[in-house]
């Protein structure tokens, strides 16, 4: 995968010094926000769905609505704000989780707990299964990224800074943080690796990522989007891990509790962002 050298898109005026940016720094810090917010997502995306017992349909269409509100606030945007850029991400996630949630299960006693034969309002699920959800999926993903590569605009992240590159990127993002639930629902409940053993293997593809940065041959671009796809699984195993009972391999600390200790070290991570990004913007005068 070959990224283009100049960005094509005629929202850039060429007549401008340079064009604000909208997105973060790929960075250390970057990731572990990322996995904070797809771990508070699958929790999050839980206590809405099944705790408060609201369902898997009416749930993702409250959550969608979300994201599309985060969206335009992000869209709007004139420059990169931490907090609009990862409560976006956030949405996502929480949005992922449930609509993976609907695609990939049913009202069966495998998917419902204690007896219940039904959960909120609406269709309980589809029923497709892990393996049928995660290639639909997958092939949503592949169409956006021929769309995003046909449309000649960059597929790096720090070089976004047209509407319709972000429009392309929050679209991929949507779509692989679903397609990223899937794949850890099914490490969890599937594989037999279980909660621990699915974090510990994703964990692992993501280390062997990083090994392959250092080889020339391999795009990082490309690196970087099979690692935001995995975060998303590593998010999946390990918010499960920290809510579902010890019987199943959790540690049975809840959906609430574990979504508000998630919460407050997101927005401590964002207020962090946020300093930093006032200072370098200081800085560049």
């Amino acid at each position: 995968m070959q990224q283009p050298k100049v960005l094509t898109d005629s929202d850039v005026a060429s007549t401008t010094k340079s064009v604000m940016k909208k997105l973060p720094e790929v960075t250390l810090a970057f990731w572990i926000m990322k996995i904070a917010a797809t771990t508070l997502g699958e929790t999050a995306g839980d206590l809405f769905s099944q705790t408060l017992k609201l369902g898997y349909f009416l749930t993702t269409i409250v959550l969608f609505l979300i994201f599309v509100v985060t969206l335009v606030v992000q869209l709007r945007s004139s420059r990169y704000n931490p907090f609009f850029y990862w409560t976006v991400i956030l949405s996502t996630s929480m949005a992922g989780t449930t609509m993976s949630d609907f695609m990939n299960r049913d009202a069966s006693a495998k998917f419902l707990s204690n007896g219940a034969t039904s959960l909120g309002w609406g269709p309980q699920g589809l029923g497709l299964g892990y393996p049928a959800g995660a290639a639909i999926l997958l092939s949503i993903l592949l169409v956006i990224f021929a769309v995003w590569r046909l449309s000649g605009m960059t597929f790096q992240i720090r070089d976004i800074v047209t509407f319709r590159g972000e429009a392309l990127f929050w679209s991929a993002i949507l779509v692989s943080n679903t397609l990223g639930t899937s794949m850890g629902d099914f490490l969890s409940d599937s594989s037999g690796l279980g909660y621990a053993g699915g974090a510990l293997l994703v964990t692992g593809l993501l280390a062997v990522l990083v090994a392959l940065m250092k080889v020339p041959v391999v795009p990082n671009v490309l690196l970087f989007w099979i690692a935001f796809v995995l975060t998303r699984p590593l998010g999946a195993t390990a918010g499960d891990f920290l809510t579902k009972p010890v019987a199943k391999g959790g540690l049975d600390l809840g959906t609430a509790g574990s979504s508000a200790v998630l919460l407050a070290v997101l927005l401590g991570l964002m207020a962090y962002a946020h300093v930093k990004e006032g200072k370098a913007r200081a800085e560049r005068g």
